[in-house]
């Protein structure tokens, strides 16, 4: 049964990439502008246009550009862009490993930060530290991350000098620089994410804290923490994955402004600098992979439900 719920789902999230690759081609497709009048400027002839649209293939019908472009992803061939001539999918390749390295550290942090706090919180519900937790994460929820990023910087890298402002510097040059460079991006990302999932962590071991079967460990002698810790947490998990899910798309497109704050080389940055650029192709790869990072979410979300409720996998 387990095997015939992971064909099903994986149908359904190709389906959707489907789908979504189709949107976001005819999305693109109807934006105005012509972008061989962007790559030539104003002042291009007629006939020089004309041979621009043919090298560009936008002068065929959409149905064939679709197939075209789209067989080309399959094999990671992105095509290239309107404006650079560069090849896009190395550069998607380069700008991802960036973007899934700010995204990765900060869910670590959110998760730290979150799942501690929001279990104390819901354990001390009726005490001053729940009330001060739940009271400081509602305000971590109405700072954006790149406010927290600006505070950080003028704090860590300006005022203490502890920390890089920006930068980046690949692991693989110097890991020690790498990780300064990712301290500060990572934070900004993670302490806000962190407060929102804090109020969900806190909601969904409480709901836990209140059945019957945790109410019975507790008349056995165990003390709540225990309790929790034995027979509730993973309980309390299935509808914290949920909203974990949504935080990591959150995570993907919230990193677009904080790439830009630390001048960090990522998914982010590419995209803004080559909407900037009217790179229609190259803004079209990028919005494609995003849109992909978010349905594969949902799919490892939907598939993590059956490893941590054994319930959703009888009934199945």
């Amino acid at each position: 049964m387990i095997v015939l719920s992971v064909v099903r789902r994986t149908a359904i999230f190709v389906v959707s990439a489907a789908v979504a690759s189709v949107a976001v081609f005819l999305f693109m497709a109807v934006l105005p502008g012509d972008p061989a009048q962007v790559a030539l400027g104003v002042n291009a002839t007629p006939e020089l246009l004309a041979k621009t649209r043919t090298e560009f293939g936008i002068d065929r019908p959409l149905t064939t550009q679709y197939f075209d472009w789209i067989g080309g992803v399959l094999t990671g061939d992105f095509g290239r862009s309107y404006v650079t001539r560069d090849l896009i999918g190395p550069q998607l390749v380069d700008r991802l490993g960036v973007t899934l390295w700010l995204v990765g550290a900060a869910m670590i942090v959110a998760l730290l930060i979150a799942v501690p706090l929001g279990s104390i919180a819901a354990v001390r519900h009726r005490k001053a530290s729940g009330a001060l937790i739940s009271g400081v994460s509602q305000l971590g929820v109405a700072v954006p991350a790149f406010l927290a990023g600006i505070l950080l910087v003028q704090v860590f890298a300006v005022q203490l000098r502890l920390l890089p402002s920006g930068g980046w510097t690949p692991p693989n040059q110097d890991f020690v620089e790498f990780i300064r460079g990712l301290i500060l991006p990572a934070l900004s990302l993670g302490l806000v994410q962190g407060a929102v999932l804090t109020r969900y962590v806190r909601s969904a071991v409480l709901d836990t804290l209140r059945e019957d079967y945790l109410r019975t460990a507790r008349a056995k002698g165990l003390k709540p923490g225990r309790a929790l810790r034995r027979h509730g947490l993973r309980n309390a998990a299935v509808p914290v994955v949920t909203v974990l899910g949504l935080q990591l798309t959150t995570l993907l497109i919230g990193a677009v402004v904080v790439e830009r704050v630390f001048v960090l080389p990522g998914m982010g940055s590419m995209l803004l600098d080559s909407v900037a650029a009217r790179d229609l192709l190259t803004v079209q790869g990028i919005v494609l992979v995003l849109v992909i990072a978010a349905l594969l979410v949902n799919f490892l979300v939907d598939l993590l439900y059956t490893v941590i409720d054994p319930r959703l996998r009888r009934s199945r």
